[in-house]
């Protein structure tokens, strides 16, 4: 066969080839074909949604899942892999009012919600050619030609089916507690997705120690004996929630002190009561020794007194105090100090203000303590909170006339409508005062502020507004994720985590703390809730199926409550299951919210107009994707073997997944997950396009090509990592990686087309093979059994490294850059065909093994090798072979790269380049075996570094003068306290103990050093060895190996290694030329003076070497003033000329 030979790597081009052969032969469809029957490996899309622009973290993510799913496609399962599209929820309906230019508000009034819905359903789908266009360079092989999606009516149909399931197990329930809501979003939050990364950021906001005055009577006169007012002081870094202050909360037993001052705004005298931990937080102790009648008011040092005694938080529990800011009269029970076991003394005053409209543990003690909330009563006659939920304090046109008049006060009306946060007013610029600054200057006037000040704290952000949300009392539908917790964290226990530590602790530890799950969200374009009920909402049905509903709309047409049924009139058939028979109707709003059923009583009943989380969209989708047409299937609700995405998924989709199937099937939903890291930019950025530091991923893709970037994202960093992407790191990996597989692939084909290679020909036996043959090929089998055993541990980065290694290193670098002349001229002997057989296998095994990571290039490499080939992705993985496999054989080429490395670094730091021949070598060797080693690779280091003579020795005193030093870090961990010690006695050590620590490492033991205080075991890396220069020698040490190269160049090697440099002249010259490889030329060196002396001087003893190496039937040297238009080339610190002429 004749194989192809290329101008130049193009991964561009290579993978545009590619993929035109692999939709024209519809590639993946085959590799499912010839598939059929096999074992399946069940893999799960986590579906993206198509109103947004592909990013590089997603060419990141499918990658990974491609690379995995590649691989077991090759280790012979059938990997059937469905895409899917997430086209519900928050970031649709945000993109969509963007685009209209509306707010939720004007829903149903400026814009219908069936027009905002199919504005909605247009828009999801809005980028959908760039998603697919992505995919498919990329190399991710999955079906969009029929993706499961979230908005089709059997889809939604199968999450109430799902619903039903957990309604009738009594864990789905309707309730008022407070929530995650965000105002600029207008919905409520589940705490997953408020616990996405990124939600919490750290803010500066302006805060307050309020100073509450206590009321005085006998519970609290002990705090009135020294005749000023008394307060209590409590910190809040939201002052726009101290209107809503009905109650102040101490820790039983934390101890708490009077102190006597001054308010330090007003000057006027005061008690005050705050925790005795807390005191020096809130007055200066450099104001201590200040006499309380030298204080004016104004002064920056506000004198104190600590009086004696301390309280228990028991001692103030009871006592009342005034109300703040009185806007709204909250009703009998307000206004007391409550206990509560939460309270701390890590920050603030010991003393929580406690509004409980605005916060969990809030309500929660004041419940507990009959303390009520502050609720004010709106138009409809419904308790709100006092603020809106568009996050404004209540305007007064929206309250209730009655209760205003009987209950608000005048002084509320200039702040009536304020947001509480500038961020949801658009309006405002940048540098509006915020509500909570006019909070506190009010407070301030009043004398009821005794520190106001900027704090950063950590505050909780919407995941796709971005802006901050609220702590609100929401009247929600729940799921009671509390009842399975411990079974899910069982559940749990199963699952194989990549990286385990995300399993255990991201994930594991939110499972602790799980709360439960608030399904309802306020929203129009979703999965509506279906669920009706009465109006007094002692009845309801929860409907889990079409038909179910179908059959219920006809009850209620019989009581009268509907006309008619609008499925029947749509031509709906209940009992048809097919996708054209539910594309005649729409069961989204507001089609939905406009049936009405009948109770068992024979009341009406409505649909409670929730949507639901859209979380559980994708989290059903192991049932859903199958829809209830396909329920009595083993595939419905099926555990996946594999699933994979961001790491941002671990509290979103890998959590609703698991949740879902724990309830609805008491069993896992994956059984392995990757969860990889964010995409950074390359100084740990994340990235924007307001930064403009984001990597748009077409351009990546027209720019390195597919198998570029996969390389790269795959094996830079493990994927859990975050990675820090550098585009010189693809173009490195183009380079260095591809590059090199290319060029040895050129240099095969270039060859094996010259000789007619054969590959069906008989093969070479394996024990006629030379030993660089045997090498490689028992190189590459533990090659194979390495990455096979990384990848089946889901390890793409350690697979992909390795064969990088293998390639580089071994390949290119050591096995074909010692064996090219075995390629070159000559009949198809043993030893050639041998040669060609090795190599043809590596690079065949190495487009195998590799095709997982980078499809495009490693499907042509071997489509390129194997004649008749069709893909390399429908073959199986190369089959590890022990008997091929001579460990030791692989130990003395390692030694003998290792000391190569070496030798030539010693060279680099003397500039001797590796064309001059340098005398000698000696390696010190305290193992036997290592000794026998490198004897029989001797002659393989001495011709790679070109030196003539080896020496091994075992004693090395006087020639050689070791040094070593500890490594604090890793040692420090273990002998922490001894380090003082160890540093001590590393000082001390001898050569004779330097020498045992080496042979230690050598034999893969630990070096026990015996010290006073205890015995240390020293391993490898727990140290650094180094080796002092002889005079005319340069002496390097790495890990176990030392060498000392001889630096002294005589007259005998210069001479060789002028040839050398000739010898490269001219095969620079031969190439340049466009001569054959198998050309004979005829040479002459033009050259005068020293330059001219020392290449006659060479040519006396070398010209025949020089003959030999470039296929010169004639060496000959002439004067410059001869050369004409000879070639000029570098030589020394100027040129000569060199004549070349073809036979």
């Amino acid at each position: 066969m004749k194989f192809h030979e290329y101008k130049g790597l193009d991964l561009v081009a290579t993978g545009n080839e590619v993929l035109d052969r692999w939709r024209k032969n519809h590639a993946f469809e085959k590799s499912l074909e010839l598939r059929e029957g096999a074992p399946e490996f069940i893999f799960f899309e986590g579906p993206p949604s198509a109103n947004g622009m592909p990013g590089i973290h997603h060419v990141m993510a499918r990658s990974i899942k491609d690379a995995i799913c590649r691989y077991k496609t090759q280790s012979g399962y059938k990997v059937n892999r469905r895409a899917g599209w997430d086209t519900h929820g928050l970031p649709v309906e945000l993109g969509v009012e963007k685009m209209l230019g509306i707010t939720k508000e004007d829903i149903g009034t400026k814009i219908s919600v069936e027009e905002y819905n199919d504005a909605c359903r247009k828009e999801v789908m809005k980028y959908t050619a760039e998603w697919v266009n992505m995919t498919e360079r990329v190399g991710y092989w999955v079906d969009m030609n029929d993706p499961y999606i979230t908005y089709d009516n059997r889809y939604i149909e199968t999450l109430w089916h799902l619903l039903k399931k957990i309604y009738d197990k009594g864990l789905l329930y309707k309730g008022k507690s407070i929530q995650p809501y965000s105002p600029a979003a207008g919905t409520g939050l589940s705490t997953h997705e408020l616990n996405q990364p990124g939600c919490y950021r750290d803010v500066k906001d302006t805060t307050a120690v309020a100073q509450f005055a206590v009321v005085r009577d006998e519970k609290s006169e002990f705090l009135f004996a020294e005749g000023v007012p008394a307060y209590i002081l409590a910190w809040t870094t939201t002052p726009w929630t101290l209107p809503s202050n009905t109650a102040l909360c101490v820790g039983p037993n934390i101890d708490y002190v009077r102190v006597l001052s001054f308010n330090p705004y007003t000057g006027q005298p005061a008690l005050y009561v705050v925790a005795q931990a807390l005191v020096n937080a809130h007055f200066s102790p450099k104001a201590a020794d200040v006499k309380f009648e030298d204080y004016k008011p104004g002064d920056k040092l506000v004198p104190f007194k600590v009086l004696d005694g301390t309280l228990k938080g028991t001692d103030l529990v009871g006592i009342s105090y005034e109300q703040l800011i009185p806007w709204f009269n909250p009703g009998e029970g307000a206004f007391r100090v409550i206990p509560g076991d939460y309270v701390t003394t890590e920050d603030g005053t010991g003393i929580v203000h406690i509004a409980p409209t605005f916060g969990a543990d809030d309500a929660k003690v004041a419940r507990l303590a009959g303390v009520p909330g502050l609720q004010v009563l709106d138009r409809n006659g419904d308790l709100q909170a006092q603020v809106d939920l568009r996050g404004r304090f209540f305007c007064i046109e929206d309250l209730d006339p009655e209760y205003a008049a009987a209950n608000m006060s005048a002084d509320y009306a200039e702040w009536a409508g304020r947001y509480v946060k500038n961020a949801y007013d658009a309006s405002l610029p940048a540098d509006a005062p915020t509500l909570d600054v006019d909070i506190c200057v009010m407070l301030k006037q009043q004398n009821k502020a005794f520190r106001i000040e900027k704090h950063t704290h950590n505050y909780p952000h919407c995941w796709r507004t971005d802006k901050p949300v609220l702590y609100y009392p929401l009247n929600s539908w729940f799921i009671k994720t509390t009842a399975v917790r411990e079974r899910m964290m069982e559940l749990n226990e199963q699952i194989m985590w990549k990286p385990e530590s995300t399993g255990t602790g991201r994930f594991g530890k939110w499972l602790e703390n799980i709360q439960d799950w608030n399904l309802s969200r306020s929203r129009y374009w979703g999965t509506p809730l279906p669920i009706w009920q009465t109006e007094d909402g002692k009845e309801a049905k929860c409907i889990g199926s079409i038909a179910e509903l179908y059959a219920e709309i006809d009850k209620a047409v019989a009581a009268g409550f509907m006309t008619e049924n609008p499925f029947a009139a749509k031509g709906f058939d209940p009992k048809d299951m097919s996708k054209d028979n539910y594309d005649k109707i729409d069961i989204h709003r507001p089609y939905v919210d406009n049936i009405f059923l009948v109770s068992d009583s024979g009341k009406k009943m409505v649909r409670e107009l929730d949507l639901i989380d859209v979380w559980f969209d994708s989290g059903a989708m192991p049932y859903a994707q199958e829809g209830l047409r396909n329920i009595d299937s083993d595939r419905f609700g099926i555990t996946a073997d594999f699933i994979a995405e961001g790491v941002d998924q671990t509290r979103g989709w890998f959590y609703t997944l698991h949740a879902i199937n724990t309830m609805v099937s008491n069993k896992c939903a994956f059984k392995r997950v990757i969860s990889n890291g964010l995409v950074l930019d390359k100084d740990g950025n994340k990235m924007s396009k307001r930064l403009g530091n984001a990597i748009d991923p077409f351009w990546a893709l027209d720019t390195y090509g597919a198998d570029a970037l996969r390389w790269y994202m795959l094996t830079n960093a493990q994927p859990w990592d975050n990675l820090r992407f550098d585009v010189n790191g693809v173009d490195e990996v183009r380079r260095k990686f591809f590059g090199t597989l290319y060029n040895t692939y050129s240099f095969f084909a270039l060859y094996a087309n010259i000789d007619g290679f054969d590959p069906k020909a008989e093969a070479v036996p394996m024990n006629e093979r030379p030993e660089i043959d045997r090498w490689v090929i028992s190189l590459l089998n533990s090659l194979v059994k390495d990455v096979v055993a990384a990848y089946e541990d889901y390890d793409i980065t350690s697979a992909g490294r390795l064969i990088q290694d293998f390639v580089c290193d071994h390949v290119s670098n050591w096995y074909v850059r010692l064996g090219r002349k075995r390629f070159w001229g000559g009949s198809m002997d043993t030893d050639k065909l041998s040669a060609y057989q090795t190599l043809y296998q590596v690079l065949v095994a190495v487009s195998k093994l590799a095709a997982p990571i980078a499809p495009f290039f490693m499907d042509r490499l071997y489509t390129d090798l194997v004649e008749g080939a069709d893909s390399v992705h429908y073959v199986p993985m190369p089959e590890y072979d022990e008997t091929v496999v001579d460990k030791e054989l692989e130990e003395r080429m390692l030694l003998s790269q290792r000391a190569t490395s070496m030798v030539l670094a010693l060279r680099r730091k003397a500039e001797i380049n590796v064309r001059k021949p340098l005398s000698k070598i000696i390696i010190p060797v305290i193992d036997a075996h290592v000794k026998e080693q490198l004897e029989l690779v001797k002659g393989l280091i001495l011709n790679e570094v070109n030196v003539k003579e080896a020496e091994f020795i075992s004693d090395t005193t006087g020639l050689i003068t070791k040094k070593i030093k500890p490594n604090f870090k890793t040692l420090g961990k273990i002998y922490g306290k001894q380090m003082k010690e160890i540093a001590a006695a590393f000082g001390s050590l001898g050569q004779d103990v330097i020498n045992a620590i080496q042979a230690s490492e050598a034999s893969g033991t630990g070096y026990v050093l015996n010290l006073p205080s205890g015995d240390v075991t020293l391993n490898k890396g727990d140290y650094e060895i180094s080796s002092e220069d002889m005079p005319g020698w340069l002496v390097a040490t790495e890990g176990a190996m030392t060498i000392a190269l001889d630096i002294t160049i005589t007259e005998q090697l210069k001479q060789e290694g002028v040839a050398r440099e000739l010898v490269n002249r001219i095969q620079n010259l031969r190439k340049s030329s466009g001569f054959d490889v198998t050309d004979k030329v005829d040479v002459v060196i033009f050259a005068d003076g020293e330059d001219g002396e020392e290449i006659n001087a060479s040519l006396v003893n070398f010209a025949e070497y020089i003959g030999a190496q470039t296929l010169a039937l004639s060496v000959n040297a002439a004067p410059l003033a001869e050369a004409g238009d000879a070639p000029e080339v570098e030589w020394n610190e100027g040129t000569i000329r060199i004549k070349v002429t073809k036979k």
